[in-house]
């Protein structure tokens, strides 16, 4: 079973159940995990500043 890299909590992943690009949740401080692999089980932590938005260009005529 897996370890939180921020708190060390085992996290309650079963292998069977997960797929890459599935995203899990951190019972214990909260913290959001994407599966990068499944065999074994990587994990890559999901960055909470990204918004899609942010990355389109802003029409200066519009504001």
């Amino acid at each position: 079973m897996p370890l939180c890299p921020e708190c060390e909590t085992a996290l309650d992943i079963d292998d069977d159940e997960v797929d890459e690009g599935d995203v899990i949740l951190c019972d214990e401080c909260g913290t959001e995990y994407e599966i990068v692999g499944t065999d074994p089980i990587e994990l890559a932590k999901v960055e909470e500043d990204y918004d899609e938005e942010d990355d389109e260009p802003v029409d200066e005529e519009e504001e």
